[in-house]
């Protein structure tokens, strides 16, 4: 199931995105007269295919990475007399530049309406509130509970935009200006001097290399309620117990629950072990032998016990933590635009740094990565997978628009130079530019397959 969930997500998220990219050239094509004579969604063998009345080809390919438009071209195959006016190389160049563009454009619209769903359902988000800070943001002063409300002057509202414009100021090593609210609600602000990273620092660990970690509510490890017929509840576990250890190792938080009971109930082979879980109970210290069951549904040990409800207090600063993004339709569409803004800059940041040597390669992923991705935030529910569907869209919209042959923007920078120059590229320019563009092509996709790789096995 590890492996089949990653692949059908996959599958889901790229068909989805393939479609209604190729289908923004397909109707633009269509809407300017040309011909087409087969939309392909993944490439290779057909596992399906239609021919339509009006003679286009729709099929389904074996290898769903992507898909194309294949309109009519004279210069592809002999056209018949009464048919040359619907060929594509007929067609004026700005008519041309509005086919070739509607791939990307499509694929931003289908961004802005995954946001605004988002939006509109509510997705769950955390505010960027600092856990206790180490390193750099120590000595800048920052302190613990202190919420980022402005970066440079940019508002940040949770942790993912705090992460997206700190990740470029991290790589060139900039001075940055934070404002931030105390716990006590007063404002101040706070300096980080980034040039102090060093040369190993790792982009993707941004804020932990500035020292920088989410405020997390502390539980005390005291047991809320035992599900009854559960592991904890046939060893004599009782609502009320504080867990003080586990297997000898103190036990301080519910957060020490949580992350070692997954990791003490197994042995080295993946065998469900016995825990010794060490209780006080009305001032006494018990020592209770409990054996782990595997949830069906994740197949990782549990015990079956719950944690306690929070203090008024505590409940306070969760509020104040955790937020619902959820607006109405007008409000969510203009949260859509912002998002959508936020991240394209981000994207083409960090590709304009690796493009200049300045960020590490080690950025780009793969098919892989990427499936994981699909497969983590369907499991998260709707609002993250719709996220998920937004920022890939927009990330194969920015790549697409990239002026590489092979790709939409090298095709747009093309018809651009028969713009200026007033006659189109020829042919041999055009497949000496085919051809480095597939081999670029090919490389990129190399290193982001083996980055995918190195991932695995980190």
């Amino acid at each position: 199931m590890d492996v089949i969930g990653p692949i059908f997500w996959l599958i889901v998220a790229l068909g989805l995105l393939v479609t209604f990219h190729e289908f923004g050239h397909f109707w633009v094509a269509r809407r300017c007269g040309v011909r087409v004579l087969v939309f392909s969604i993944g490439f290779g063998q057909p596992l399906w295919s239609k021919t339509a009345s009006d003679g286009t080809r729709y099929q389904i390919a074996a290898i769903p990475l992507g898909g194309y438009v294949k309109m009519q071209d004279e210069r592809a195959a002999p056209v018949p007399t009464d048919q040359a006016s619907e060929s594509f190389n007929r067609k004026p160049v700005g008519q041309r530049i509005a086919i070739v563009a509607a791939g990307p454009v499509f694929n931003i619209v289908f961004a802005l309406v995954a946001f605004w769903l988002m939006f509109l359902i509510g997705i769950a988000a955390l505010r960027p509130v600092v856990g206790e800070p180490t390193g750099i943001a120590q000595q800048a002063g920052i302190q613990a509970k202190d919420e980022i409300q402005r970066i440079n002057g940019k508002d940040v509202e949770t942790w993912t935009h705090a992460l997206l414009t700190l990740m470029p100021l991290a790589v060139d090593r900039a001075t940055v200006e934070l404002e931030l609210e105390t716990a006590g609600r007063s404002l101040r602000t706070a300096r980080l001097d980034l040039a102090q990273l060093g040369d190993d620092f790792e982009e993707d660990q941004v804020l932990e290399a500035i020292g920088l970690s989410p405020w997390r509510p502390t539980l005390p490890a005291t047991i809320g309620e035992v599900q009854v017929g559960s592991p904890a509840s046939v060893a004599g576990l009782e609502a009320g117990d504080l867990i003080t250890a586990i297997n000898g190792r103190p036990v301080t938080s519910w957060q020490d629950i949580v992350q070692w009971i997954p990791l003490d109930a197994m042995d080295a082979s993946g065998n469900l072990i016995t825990l010794d879980v060490t209780v006080e109970r009305r001032g006494q210290s018990l020592v209770v032998q409990i054996d782990p069951r595997r949830d069906e549904s994740s197949g990782r040990p549990f015990i079956g016990i719950q944690a306690p409800e929070p203090s008024q207090a505590l409940q306070e600063e969760i509020n104040r933590v955790f937020v619902i993004q959820r607006y109405g339709p007008i409000e969510a569409m203009r949260k859509s635009l912002s998002e959508s803004w936020r991240l394209s800059s981000a994207t083409l940041g960090m590709l304009g740094r690796m493009i200049l040597g300045r960020a590490s390669l080690e950025n780009l992923s793969g098919p892989i990565t990427i499936a994981q991705m699909a497969d983590q935030s369907a499991r998260l529910g709707i609002s993250r997978f719709l996220f998920f569907l937004g920022l890939i869209s927009l990330s194969l919209a920015i790549i697409n628009l990239l002026p590489i042959p092979m790709l939409d923007g090298g095709h747009l920078l093309y018809y651009l130079i028969e713009i200026v120059k007033g006659s189109p590229v020829s042919e041999q320019t055009q497949a000496l530019g085919q051809y480095l563009g597939l081999v670029l092509v090919v490389m990129l996709m190399g290193i982001a397959i083996f980055n995918d790789i190195l991932r695995l096995f980190a």
